[in-house]
Formats: C-alpha cells, structure tokens, sequence
C-alpha cells in the first residue's frame, strides 16, 4: 500500500482515481489545486503524486518544482495527469521534475499498472 497524492480540478476525475487507487489498497488523499496539493503534501507524507497540468491557483507544473524544493519530495515519484501531449509541455514538465506522463483519458487498469510499475521501481 502506498500513500498517494491526486491533485486536479476536476472532482469527478479526482474521484474516478481516487476510487480506482483505494480499491487497490492505497491511501489516498485529494487536493483540488497545486496550493491545495503542496500543503497536503506537506502536512502528509506520500508515496506518489498524481497531479494535472492545468489548475487553477497554482498549477502542475509549479506544483512539481515546490515539491522538489521540499527535501522529503526530492525522489518521490511524480506523474502528470493530463490532457495535455506536447513535446514542449512534456519537456517542461521533466525540466520541473516530473517523473513521467499519462494522457487523459485514461482506465483505470492503466493508471493502476503505471503507479504499480513507478512504485515498484522505487521500492526500497
């Protein structure tokens, strides 16, 4: 089980994954915009975060560099969750610090085998 970090705008896509993740066992906590997101992260301790690009408040991609100033969030994973594909935003986000990228839409069978997969490749 990890403790996980779904942060987008979007309450029936948050609630899509959040779903998704609990009933593989996870911990999961939901922020609504990136300032939402970074003080639950930095009020909870998490595995993985799960974030969108397009937020209001503070976007994904900001939210990834304040995640990566923060010591405990330097080699957490990190995946954006997002409609958006360009190389240019992708390229932005890994400058940032995000570790990799799902396109919406997305199953739920997918998105469980790419947080197994990150997960697991973090596994102490």
């Amino acid at each position: 089980m990890a403790r996980i970090l779904t942060v987008d705008d979007s309450n029936s896509l948050r609630r899509m994954v959040a779903f998704t993740l609990q009933q593989a066992g996870h911990e999961v906590t939901q922020a609504v915009d990136g300032s939402d997101g970074l003080q639950k992260a930095k009020d909870n301790a998490i595995d993985l975060a799960l974030v969108d690009v397009n937020m209001p408040v503070m976007g994904g991609i900001a939210l990834v560099r304040e995640l990566r100033a923060l010591t405990n969030y330097r080699k957490t994973p990190i995946l954006m969750l997002t409609t958006e594909s360009s190389a240019e935003m992708k390229q932005e986000g890994r400058a940032a610090g995000a570790t990799g990228w799902i396109i919406k839409p997305f199953s739920p069978d997918q998105l469980l085998q790419i947080v197994d997969k990150v997960l697991g490749s973090t596994a102490a």
